[in-house]
């Protein structure tokens, strides 16, 4: 899955996870550490089978749960126009 911010969003690790700043609305989303692992896997390039690796890694949670999270981060994100995926309109 070839995912990527928007060009007008910015990305900025936090204590507590990441957020992300819309510089064309002004709006401002806070992600936690959850979202944050996957927004970073997926927008480097991994896929989402690598996404939920680093997931089940790195917290208590079985695959099914995190193929879950992973696809319903990326639905969120997508939705709020933060991201786009390859072939999305702009």
């Amino acid at each position: 899955m070839a995912l990527a911010l928007r060009p007008t969003v910015l990305l900025t690790e936090t204590e507590y996870g990441a957020a992300l700043l819309d510089q064309r609305s002004g709006d401002y989303w806070t992600l936690n550490p959850t979202a944050a692992c996957v927004l970073r896997c997926l927008v480097q390039g991994r896929s989402t089978d690598d996404a939920v690796r680093a997931l089940t890694g790195e917290y208590d949670v079985t695959a099914e749960t995190a193929e879950q999270d992973v696809a319903r981060i990326v639905d969120e994100l997508r939705s709020a126009r933060l991201v786009s995926l390859e072939g999305d309109d702009a």
